[in-house]
């Protein structure tokens, strides 16, 4: 038994190859991740292994060699890249006489330390609690069994099992406060999807500039920083895209490999507005020595939570960093784009990511030339608010020929108000949904059904060619 010290920065780091010789790069992020807790690092310890030693995970040759390190560095805490079992974390604390901590607890601290929102702090403590319980008697190795003997029968157990309890019940109190969270982040979502605004969500690897670029879109001015884990509370803002379009883009945490699963089930209301997203935008570091391994990383994370099939659109940042790279635009064999090369922190390419995100939500939209005499000037400006105007001329009568793209959802909130126009169209009253009923005519849109002397616009599809006349 040794009494732990109540803070551990001095850190010595393990990192083993474990039946394959891991790559520089890989050895990196993990220093970056022990740097962004705050440990001040006195050695690292390497190796090869062909498997984990059962017992000590390291072997005892390397363990005593580590001992040897944390003397000479004053060490107080060791961190290992790897996840080690309760019983190894234990053995390990007894053999070494410092703290040990593996790559979950290490990420965990991480998230600790950063979250800012009081649901990322209940997220965080739930992670921590689930991580915690299954290795509760390390920190009671002295009350660990019953020992015979008077004064000594029963206390370890009596004490184990009053901090397992203590434990489920902290745990059971966090889920439910997280339950209610889940509900009110839900109650948003049905208020953006009244609203028929799309959902965006930048995903990708950790510090691969998400925060940086949605800063350079809707300039929210969120922390970012170059480092592991700067930001980990979500945020939603509007963006205007190119043609009036707006949509909801939301900045979520960054992704690691081997993220611990405690944290994955902990964080599920924040990823949620991942995995109900109309579109993602993978954030990718383009001059990153790793970057097909971080890809992979984050399609693993997204298919375990639910987000694997949804629509994506890779944006390669930080080409700044690469030599002659210039911002573009890559489709696939069918036309569509797939890849954005830009760089958040210059600028350099966002008009491009911007028009392809207009082209991906606007796929499904409805591409029509509109005919409109002089008394329809309100309808106009209805188009001018609600769709994009793609071109507006002047016709000889007096009125517009106008080319607009209009989302299905609007075009039906407008036939609701006006069914006489349905049945022109050719337009079945059961494919409207439930009709509103009239409201005061509002500037800057259409909210009445017209006077039935009012002509009636005459929609056709983009390829008929335009009259000058209604």
């Amino acid at each position: 038994m040794f009494d732990r010290p109540p803070v551990g920065e001095r850190a010595v780091l393990v990192h083993l190859d474990l039946g394959r010789s891991a790559e520089p790069e890989e050895r990196e992020e993990f220093r970056l991740l022990a740097l962004a807790a705050g440990a001040e690092i006195v050695g690292e310890l390497g190796g090869a292994r062909a498997k984990p030693d059962p017992r000590l995970f390291i072997g005892s040759g390397k363990a005593d060699e580590l001992k040897l390190l944390v003397e000479v560095g004053q060490a107080e805490l060791v961190i290992f890249a790897h996840a080690l079992s309760p019983a190894q974390e234990r053995n390990l604390e007894r053999h070494l006489q410092c703290r040990v901590l593996d790559r979950a607890g290490l990420i965990l601290d991480i998230f600790a330390q950063r979250a800012r929102s009081f649901e990322g702090k209940l997220q965080v403590e739930l992670a921590q609690l689930s991580h915690l319980s299954t290795r509760l008697v390390r920190g009671w190795t002295h009350l660990e069994r019953q020992k015979g003997g008077i004064g000594l029968r029963g206390p370890g157990e009596t004490q184990l099992e009053t901090d397992r309890r203590l434990l489920g019940k902290r745990i059971a109190t966090l889920n439910k406060r997280l339950e209610r969270i889940v509900g009110q982040r839900a109650q948003g979502r049905r208020a953006r999807d009244k609203a028929e605004l799309p959902t965006l969500s930048l995903v990708g690897y950790t510090n691969a500039g998400k925060s940086t670029l949605f800063n350079a879109l809707t300039q929210a001015g969120v922390y970012q920083a170059d480092q592991l884990f700067a930001t980990l509370d979500p945020t939603l803002r509007r963006l205007e895209l190119p043609g009036g379009q707006a949509v909801i883009l939301a900045d979520t945490v960054g992704f690691v490999s081997d993220l611990p699963h405690e944290l994955v089930a902990a964080f599920r209301s924040t990823l949620e507005e991942t995995r109900v997203a109309d579109l993602l935008l993978h954030v990718i570091d383009a001059a990153g020595a790793r970057r097909d391994g971080c890809i992979a990383d984050v399609e693993e994370v997204l298919g375990e939570i639910g987000a694997g099939e949804t629509p994506q659109l890779q944006v390669f940042n930080k080409i700044d960093l690469l030599a002659d790279a210039e911002p573009r635009v890559e489709r696939d064999a069918a036309g569509r784009v797939r890849r954005v090369w830009l760089s958040a922190a210059t600028g350099s390419g966002l008009d491009l990511l911007l028009e392809a995100i207009s082209e991906h939500v606007g796929a499904e939209w409805l591409h029509r030339r509109v005919h409109l005499s002089p008394a329809e000037g309100r309808l106009r400006a209805w188009f001018f608010t609600h769709a994009q105007v793609l071109t507006d001329r002047h016709t000889d009568q007096g009125g517009w020929d106008l080319e607009v793209r209009v989302a299905p959802a609007d075009l039906e909130r407008l036939l609701s108000r006006a069914p006489d126009l349905a049945k022109r169209l050719g337009v079945p009253a059961s494919d409207m949904g439930p009709q509103e009923p009239p409201t005061p005519v509002a500037a800057g849109g259409i909210s009445a059904p017209f006077p039935e002397e009012t002509p009636w616009m005459v929609l056709e599809e983009a390829a008929t060619a335009p009259t000058s006349s209604p």
